[in-house]
């Protein structure tokens, strides 16, 4: 091919590549210099090439044109022989599926970053910064607003999470050896069988929202779903741990607990349900894993520990982002918070609070015998794990703008239940 003039008239020779063949390449690369109006002529030997290029231009919105000459051999039905000169007119649908498309960003969604307030629905599954072409679809995603789902920190918190991604199979010595009690042996399974249930809540929580992100809000989708994939591997390692030394049942699930979870999962709103469960619930677990991480009686228990609650650093550092992002938007939002955690505070008045199972476990391992004064102190380590747990809370909340006073009164309203 051979190209030579400038704007608004420009020469192409596509000598004997046909239409049929991919010249329609070339024909593009050419007009997409010209403006509307511009005039690019075009020679080749092609057999049939004034058809399929009288053709070609219909359907992209130009004009066809040729000369004097070759429409006298065009009107004759004289065979070719020489190459044929034809013009091409760029007119004002030219290029019209571009120059018809809509930005999915908005000024310039190409610049790395960009990210709208409201993307349109029609923007669809398209990526952020394509050109969406007139006429795609409009898809229904419910959290289709930077209000509702967006955090300064989730760029930075995607990627670490990448960096942060581990394998059940190698990151833990599941081979480690170890002896334990049968009564601390027991222990440890009840602790484990109550992580599973609260970590599947962990789990099922976030994927119910996470198909009504809208694609343009792309970090928090992936954020999210590395979020489900985390706790899918703490449900793996949990179970895991549970069976390890024991065949046949775990322990006890409670109806308090498992109540105590279902208020979450009921939750329909995100940013509430990001409050409860990540925020609060979340949060207090954390204080648990590291406290099971420092008390652990063998080695795999610990590690388990340790590895979960660096993933769950995460997904409470995400929660609070958000809600940090969202109030200082609308301010008012922390009264909806209140009264969120307020309600799910008395639809759990009447249920028994943490298993007792799980308590007692924890005092044992945090004990690490039998002995009067050993179970003393496991029980004042599990105390000062709530107190913990309670001044956590506070610190979150005074994060979100909450007063001293409100903050802990709302702490003190969480659920006995930890998560």
């Amino acid at each position: 091919m051979t190209r030579t003039g400038t704007s608004p008239s420009t020469v192409i020779d596509i000598e004997a590549l046909g239409l049929d063949r991919g010249a329609h390449l070339l024909l593009k690369r050419a007009l997409a210099d010209l403006p509307p109006g511009g005039r690019l002529c075009v020679r080749g030997s092609a057999p049939d090439l004034a058809v399929h290029l009288r053709g070609w231009c219909r359907a992209q919105g130009h004009e066809f044109a040729l000369p004097e000459v070759e429409r006298a051999r065009d009107e004759a039905g004289a065979e070719g022989g020489s190459p044929l000169v034809a013009w091409v007119v760029g007119g004002a649908a030219a290029g019209s599926r571009l120059r018809g498309a809509e930005a999915a960003g908005g000024a310039d969604a190409r610049e790395p970053g960009a990210v709208v307030e409201r993307p349109p629905a029609r923007w669809g599954l398209a990526a952020r910064g394509a050109l969406v072409e007139a006429g795609a679809p409009e898809y229904n995603f419910r959290l289709d607003s930077k209000a509702q789902v967006w955090a300064e920190n989730v760029p930075r918190l995607y990627r670490q999470a990448l960096a942060a991604q581990w394998n059940p199979a190698t990151a833990i010595d599941w081979d480690a050896p170890f002896e334990l009690p049968e009564e601390v042996e027991s222990a440890v399974v009840q602790v484990m069988t109550y992580l599973v249930e609260n970590e599947t809540a962990a789990l099922l929580v976030p994927a119910k929202f996470l198909a009504q992100v809208h694609p343009h809000f792309r970090e928090v989708m992936q954020l999210l779903a590395i979020q489900v994939a985390d706790e899918a591997r703490h449900v793996e390692v949990f179970t895991r741990r549970a069976a390890l030394r024991r065949k046949g049942a775990l322990g006890l699930s409670t109806a308090g607990g498992q109540q105590s979870l279902k208020t979450l999962f009921d939750e329909p709103d995100f940013t509430l349900a990001s409050f409860l469960l990540s925020v609060l619930g979340e949060g207090t677990f954390l204080n648990l894993l590291w406290f099971l991480e420092r008390h652990a009686p063998d080695p795999v228990t610990r590690q388990v520990a340790r590895l979960a609650a660096q993933d769950e650093a995460r997904h409470v550092a995400f929660g609070v982002g958000h809600l940090q992002y969202a109030v200082a938007l609308d301010p008012s939002l922390r009264g909806r918070l209140a009264a969120a955690a307020e309600r799910r505070h008395d639809a759990l008045a009447q249920t028994a609070g943490l298993n007792e199972e799980v308590f007692d476990a924890l005092v044992l391992l945090a004990a690490g015998s039998w002995e009067p004064g050993a179970i003393a102190e496991g029980f004042g380590k599990v105390q000062a794990l709530k107190r913990e747990m309670a001044a956590d809370r506070t610190s979150r909340l005074l994060k979100l703008g909450f007063g001293p006073g409100e903050a802990s009164a709302i702490s003190e309203l969480h659920t006995r239940n930890f998560m």
